[in-house]
């Protein structure tokens, strides 16, 4: 079975401002500040925040309890669902095969529901799509529907759309047209530095080293013009770091986005201070990389620095 770890952060564009404190330290990174703010709030509420906030720190079992308690208090919010449905999606993709059969088809109850609930939604028509296109039909995967969600995100978000028919047709081995969608995913889009991205991800796909570094260039620079789209910045290093190449530009990015206002909650400020602790250890800056781990531990106690690099 293909992984179903469905809540690819990548994918997920982080451009909403935020409305709450609550949001904007998840924004910032600061779960701990986030967490001690959840006792005030609505209980359905503060459960999905308690998700998310598990979601940041990879602790995938506490994230879908935390998100069902959200969903059975008020099964009418489409967010509670989707949620709910990355959370299980994570547990799928680490559990054995007969656990991942039955998890992989409530993800798929649960996205289906997101979208019902709010069909203008579209993070959950993406996740929708994404799980139609990835996953096998045994569990409800149905490439002719991802087609279909594709076109309904492109209606919401040109350039977005466009890239989910790319990642379709990668999906279909249909490479060279899909090069050319992810390209065309550039021009159509009003934040282009997430599709360099998502262009540069196709790239290391197919060991295409040169076009991927030449790609994540492409982003920085877009994300130059556009600062919003930051977390594209962390997005890139981050596939410097796991294709082992270029380490001096992952620094780089990491240390921009960290001194961007516009961080995101699909990108922890804690794991970017990990990893460029790990980065500033490799080159034998140990002062410099204590000081980013006490900045990560201090955003985020529990998280466990071990774990910069599994993303």
């Amino acid at each position: 079975m293909k992984t179903l770890a469905l809540i690819l952060m990548a994918a997920i564009t982080p451009l909403a401002s935020a409305s709450t404190p609550v949001e904007q330290a998840l924004q910032n990174g600061e779960v701990d500040k986030a967490a001690s703010m959840l006792s005030s709030l609505p209980s359905a509420e503060a459960h999905l925040y308690r998700c998310r906030i598990a979601m940041m720190l990879e602790r995938w079992d506490e994230a879908g309890g935390e998100c069902e308690k959200a969903v059975k208090e008020d099964p009418q919010n489409s967010l509670n669902h989707l949620w709910y449905g990355r959370a299980l999606g994570e547990r799928a993709s680490r559990a054995n095969f007969m656990s991942a059969y039955s998890l992989s088809k409530k993800v798929h109850q649960e996205f289906e529901e997101a979208v019902r609930l709010n069909p203008q939604s579209t993070d959950a028509l993406s996740d929708l799509c994404e799980y139609e296109y990835e996953a096998p039909s045994v569990v409800g995967g149905d490439m002719d529907r991802a087609v279909q969600l594709a076109s309904q995100v492109e209606k919401l978000d040109r350039g977005r759309g466009i890239e989910s028919h790319a990642r379709i047709m990668k999906e279909q081995k249909h490479l060279p047209e899909a090069e050319q969608e992810f390209k065309r995913a550039i021009t159509s889009s009003a934040h282009p530095a997430y599709q360099w991205f998502a262009l540069a991800s196709f790239y290391r796909t197919q060991q295409r080293w040169d076009d991927m570094e030449s790609a994540i260039q492409s982003a920085a620079k877009a994300v130059e013009r556009d600062p919003k789209a930051a977390s594209a910045l962390y997005d890139s290093a981050s596939l410097l770091l796991r294709s082992k190449r270029n380490s001096n530009l992952a620094e780089k990015l990491l240390t921009v986005y960290l001194n961007s206002q516009f961080k995101s909650e699909q990108a922890p400020a804690f794991v970017a201070h990990a990893r460029l602790a790990q980065l500033l250890d490799a080159r034998g800056d140990k002062d410099a990389a204590a000081k980013e781990r006490a900045a990560a531990l201090a955003l985020a106690h529990e998280y466990k620095l071990n774990q910069e690099h599994a993303r």
